[in-house]
Formats: structure tokens, C-alpha cells, sequence
């Protein structure tokens, strides 16, 4: 009954929507990027939901930010905020969209998003195409709420592929979207833009993280800093101490990995991000190193490989505040989130537990 109740859309919100296994054979039939693009057509024809109602056993406050639950959908699905102030209708407790660079650009050549189905994983190499932080913010502003009045939205925000001074970009990111986000993330972990990942590196680090806290002056948005699964032991270490130095307010592990384990699919040759449930293991080792070296002095997002309620409980009890989400709908449907929520509840009373903060980095 209770696998029957979750499957179930909100009754609120898409109440005829056809059921996600009925309709995935259809998307799964056209391109995979066209199949994405076609879900953010569907959503923009969609009213704005009404506001979720915080769960009292699901809410929690993380960096200054109230939280209705924790699991959010990760940056990349809504790279241009077209749908960000609607996903709450899906039951996520709060969105993150871009990312964002000062200037639009295209991305890498088509094909560059492929399902790999036999492993419920996808790879992406789009490299931040997007229509330019301008054009985003003109957007944003016209849903834009103050902060407390309605759903949490994060913005990220990368470096242009051709810029000359990528911590230039960064400064101009939280420059022009900082006054219409709830919290900005400093991508500097996407391998899909060349040379990015090495802005993790202790010295660029410092002077890149002391550039946008700079830039951010007397604003109240929190900075979260994203990084990669495929980190060595040093590099952990390295990134822990500069997010403490300069007072980061969050740190979210992590992105998708260039790494490639025993994959089945005929894509696992594909270059790019590998993301979905290979991942899984992966970025819970790394959040489990990092809440090792942090204890409870920077909260943790986890993202990476969660596809169920089981997953995303097992990252929170190993450090994580909030989760994160977005590879896992294109298997599991739009209404994932709401199931992880109920899924969690049902796991937090057999271990009675009454509240999230109770279970958070317990198992550290």
C-alpha cells in the first residue's frame, strides 16, 4: 500500500499526468537532449504550484536558509531558470539552476547527452551552454521572491570556455546573480569546460574563492563551492581548509566523474561527465572524507548516484544536510522527490528518528 501511495502523483499539482512508466518508452524513443528540452517545455506550460508546506520531521535550517525538505534538484536540468520556481510542485525542497556564465555560448557539438540505460547512468558533455547571465537574470527577476517568501533557489555559476580570466567570470557571476539567488555555487568541477578543474587546486582555490567572497561585499547570499568526486586524499584536505579560510558557507560533493567502472552500456565510451548510480559509491566516499576532515563545521550537500530514499538516507547519516537529484528522473519520473521524502519519513520512524537534523552524520 504504501509503495502504491508513493508511486502516485501529488494530488495538488499534475493530477492527470500519466503515469512516468507509461510515457518514459515515448522519451526514451527521441534524443536525449530533445527529451530534456521537451520536459522544460512541459513544465513552463504548468501554473506555478502553490508553496510547499514545510514537513516538521523534513525541514531544517542550513546556512541561514529554511529548507521545507531536503531534497533538492541539482544544477543542470534547468540550465537557463525557466522552471526553478516550479519544481517545488514536484516535491523538491529547493532547486538549483544553471549553471550560468557572464556570456551565452553553445556548448560543445551535438550529440553530447546519452542514457545509459543498462546502467541507469547518463553521460553529458554539453559544457555549460547557456544564453548568458543577462539574458537568466532578466528572466529570474520576474518570479523572483524575497528570500523566506517563497521556494529555495540556487543559482549556479561557471567560467566561459574561451575566458582569459576565469576568476574574472566567477567575481562577475556573483556580481549580477547574487541579489536574485537564495544561495550562489561556484562550479569549478564540471570536466566538460577544459582546464576548470584545476581552479581546485590550493592556490587558485584561495585566490578564486577569495575573489567571489570579496565580490560578494556586504550581501547576506550564502556561497556554496561544488567540486568533483575525482579527488585525491591531498586535494580533499586542500579544498576542506580553503572553505573554512574563506568562510565558505557550504560545500556540495560532488559533481559528475571522468572516471569510467564497469559500465554495460554501448555509450560507455562516451566522453564527458559520467552521472546516476555509478556513481552512488563514489561521492559517498568523498563525502564521507570530507565530513571526516570537517566534523560539523561546514555543512554538507550530497549529490551523485541517489535514486532512492535508501540512498539519500544513507548520504545524510554520513554527513549531508541536503541532497541533491537529477540524473535518477530520467528513470525513476518527475515525482522522485516526493517519493525520497516519504521514503525518508518511513526510515526515520523504524529507526525513531523525528526529526532530519537527528540523523544528520550520525554513521560519521
Amino acid at each position: 500500500m504504501l509503495q502504491q501511495r508513493l508511486d502516485g502523483p501529488p494530488r495538488r499539482w499534475h493530477s492527470a499526468a500519466m503515469p512516468y512508466r507509461l510515457i518514459r518508452p515515448l522519451l526514451f524513443a527521441l534524443d536525449a537532449e530533445r527529451a530534456h528540452n521537451l520536459s522544460i517545455a512541459a513544465l513552463r506550460l504548468m501554473p506555478t504550484p502553490a508553496p510547499l508546506t514545510p514537513d516538521p520531521a523534513l525541514a531544517s535550517t542550513v546556512a541561514g536558509l529554511h529548507f521545507p525538505n531536503p531534497v533538492g534538484l541539482a544544477a543542470g536540468y534547468d540550465k537557463e531558470g525557466r522552471v526553478a520556481h516550479k519544481m517545488h510542485g514536484l516535491g523538491f525542497g529547493f532547486a538549483e539552476l544553471g549553471t550560468l556564465t557572464p556570456l551565452a555560448q553553445p556548448g560543445n557539438p551535438r550529440p553530447r547527452l546519452f542514457r545509459l540505460v543498462e546502467d541507469r547512468a547518463v553521460i553529458n558533455r554539453f559544457g555549460f551552454n547557456n544564453g548568458g547571465q543577462g539574458a537568466a537574470a532578466d528572466r529570474i527577476a520576474r518570479y523572483r521572491r524575497p528570500v523566506g517568501e517563497g521556494p529555495v533557489i540556487g543559482i549556479n555559476i561557471g567560467a566561459n570556455k574561451d575566458a582569459t580570466d576565469r576568476i574574472a567570470d566567477y567575481v562577475t557571476g556573483v556580481q549580477v546573480m547574487a541579489p536574485l539567488a537564495d544561495y550562489l555555487t561556484v562550479n569549478i568541477s564540471s570536466p566538460n569546460t577544459p582546464g576548470l578543474r584545476a581552479l581546485q587546486d590550493r592556490a587558485a582555490l584561495d585566490e578564486l574563492l577569495g575573489a567571489v567572497t570579496a565580490a560578494r561585499g556586504s550581501r547576506a547570499t550564502p556561497i556554496f563551492l561544488k567540486v568533483a568526486p575525482d579527488l585525491e586524499p591531498a586535494d580533499v584536505e586542500d579544498i576542506a581548509a580553503a572553505c573554512l579560510d574563506h568562510r565558505i558557507d557550504a560545500l556540495i560533493v560532488s559533481n559528475t566523474t571522468i572516471t569510467r567502472p564497469a559500465l554495460r552500456s554501448a555509450h560507455a565510451g562516451e566522453t564527458g561527465g559520467l552521472s546516476g548510480a555509478p556513481l552512488t559509491d563514489l561521492s559517498l566516499q568523498k563525502l564521507r572524507d570530507f565530513r571526516h576532515l570537517l566534523g560539523k563545521r561546514l555543512p554538507l550537500i550530497g549529490v551523485g548516484g541517489i535514486g532512492n530514499a535508501e540512498q539519500a538516507y544513507a548520504r545524510i547519516r554520513a554527513g549531508a544536510s541536503l541532497v541533491q537529484l537529477y540524473s535518477a528522473l530520467v528513470y525513476e519520473g518527475p515525482y522522485l522527490a516526493k517519493r525520497i521524502n516519504q521514503g525518508l519519513k518511513t526510515l526515520m520512524a523504524r529507526d525513531g528518528f523525528a526529526t532530519i537534523d537527528q540523523i544528520v552524520g550520525i554513521d560519521a
